[in-house]
């Protein structure tokens, strides 16, 4: 596919980095956004005048356009686009049509927002490739923080997180090699941080201290349990 972007003067980058947000709302609005503080391109598409003009200058381009209207998709080439996210989630019907357009149009690259289960196993069954539900991944963020040790939580798949902490007090001022973190934990440490300074890959020479910061990566209840024992 050609770059969507290739005509216009705000237009940097290749097409690979280009991507088309659909829906301006809180959650596509941030991701927008953040995707721009990336270096990437993106065109953003609301049907509301107001959030379009809001974002005028801050996107590579914005458009007002009604997203459950195939040609009006087309008229803005976002049928050659490789990467789309569908950030519409409170009109479900608008969402399910505007996922439907993306497929038909032949986007390798398809995300959609779900607020709801039955919302997200519709836009599975249509066949969307990354169903996200940002309101409910946060609300468990939050809730593992609010219960733990833990200074941020991620959980890659189900099951299986990263997980910033401190350092447990029996762990300090021991070469990670002598931790037997693996066979006692069941969890690695992936990176440390000291006090001020930044983060930085372990080696089993390197000696934690009560001070620094650990992303650890592991089941998620081991790291659960850990960090846990960091916060004692």
């Amino acid at each position: 596919m050609r770059n969507p972007f290739a005509a216009s003067p705000a237009g940097i980058g290749d097409e690979a980095d280009s991507v088309v947000v659909l829906g301006l709302g809180r959650f596509g609005r941030a991701l927008a956004l953040q995707l721009m503080e990336d270096g990437r391109q993106v065109l953003g598409v609301d049907s509301d005048d107001g959030v379009v003009q809001s974002l005028h200058g801050q996107l590579t381009q914005v458009a007002r356009v009604d997203t459950t209207n195939e040609q009006a998709l087309r008229q803005l080439a976002i049928d050659e686009f490789d990467t789309a996210v569908v950030g519409i989630g409170s009109h479900i019907e608008s969402s399910i049509l505007t996922a439907s357009n993306l497929l038909g149009f032949g986007i390798e690259r398809i995300w959609a927002k779900a607020i709801s289960d039955a919302h997200g196993r519709i836009l599975n069954r249509l066949g969307v490739p990354h169903v996200v539900f940002p309101e409910h991944d946060m609300g468990r963020r939050v809730a593992h923080r609010v219960t733990g040790g833990m200074q941020d939580f991620v959980e890659i798949d189900r099951g299986f997180a990263l997980v910033t902490t401190t350092v447990p007090g029996d762990l300090a001022g021991r070469p990670l090699k002598d931790t037997d973190l693996r066979s006692r934990w069941n969890i690695s440490v992936v990176a440390v941080k000291t006090s001020g300074g930044t983060w930085r890959h372990p080696s089993g020479d390197t000696v934690l201290t009560r001070e620094d910061s650990v992303v650890v990566a592991g089941p998620l209840r081991a790291v659960e349990r850990f960090s846990v024992m960091s916060s004692r």
